[in-house]
């Protein structure tokens, strides 16, 4: 049913006002206060002065801030690619009617469940150099204990693969589902002509799924860039910075020195990064799309 007078699609737009208007006060209402806390001097007792860009200057002189940028851009190296490796070969593997494949997906796919604080007593348990089970296994063969959260070196590397075992299973589920809407009459049909398995995966299989590669490497890019229990629980940020991401830089900025203003930048600049590297492999896309 439409108003007389109205405009065509007015009533359908009135469906739309109740999301439209959540929308509006949980995600752009605070992005825009957010944007405007940034160009203030404030802090967690209300007081406020506006010093304009003065805050996004401060982040380019400030080495901790340089240190954590740098951080979660090296986590999302090591996360995204091994990420999208890794669940488009279980997703190759598991793409089985049997009951065996069955059971393989749910156990990657059980870690995806945990908490993160679960997460994190799960790998103290297994990382820390005193009773732990790599270093037991390390004791048994002669070998010294490695300090894996205490090395400036390992710390991010070994965030990066508990974050990988906790990650897997969505991404897996979103290659499986991929792969079980291509058409099994072209995979027949490479059969018949004697196509070889490489040659089956490179011209059939990752057309079909680059759709969802695109979709798990903008979505893991967005999600590991906002990394933050684990390195909190595990490492508190150390040792010396080295698994401090920007996340856990921004929190400690606003909750333990209360320069909420100063976070706020933080927090702006991070949005421009997400949403940067979120774009390039949409732009990636498109970009194949127009020399195709």
């Amino acid at each position: 049913m439409t108003t007389r007078g109205a405009p065509k699609g007015w009533g359908n737009l009135l469906f739309a006002l109740p999301f439209l208007a959540v929308y509006l006060w949980l995600l752009v209402y605070p992005l825009l206060a957010g944007i405007r806390l940034s160009l203030y001097r404030a802090n967690l007792f209300g007081g406020e002065h506006f010093i304009g860009f003065e805050n996004y200057a401060r982040l380019f002189r400030d080495r901790t801030f340089i240190q954590a940028l740098g951080n979660s851009l090296l986590f999302v190296v090591l996360t995204v690619p091994l990420l999208i490796v890794l669940a488009l070969g279980l997703a190759l593997a598991l793409n089985r009617g049997t009951r065996f494949a069955g059971f393989m997906r749910s156990v990657v796919f059980a870690s995806s469940v945990l908490s993160v604080t679960v997460l994190t007593i799960i790998w103290r348990q297994i990382l820390v150099p005193d009773g732990g089970l790599i270093s037991h296994f390390s004791r048994l063969i002669g070998q010294t204990p490695v300090a894996f959260l205490n090395d400036p070196k390992l710390v991010l590397p070994s965030l990066a693969i508990i974050t990988v075992w906790w990650s897997l299973g969505l991404p897996m589920i979103l290659f499986l589902s991929a792969l079980q809407q291509a058409p099994r009459s072209v995979y027949e049909a490479a059969a018949l002509d004697r196509a070889t398995p490489w040659s089956i995966f490179r011209r059939i299989t990752l057309p079909a799924v680059m759709p969802a590669v695109i979709l798990v490497a903008a979505y893991e890019c967005a999600l590991q860039f906002q990394v933050f229990g684990q390195p909190q629980l595990l490492t508190q940020g150390g040792p010396n910075g080295a698994s401090r991401p920007l996340v856990l830089y921004i929190y400690e900025t606003g909750f333990n020195h209360w320069d909420i203003g100063y976070a706020a930048a933080a927090s702006q600049m991070l949005f421009a990064l997400i949403l940067v590297v979120s774009l390039v492999p949409q732009a990636g896309r498109w970009l194949i799309r127009g020399r195709a």
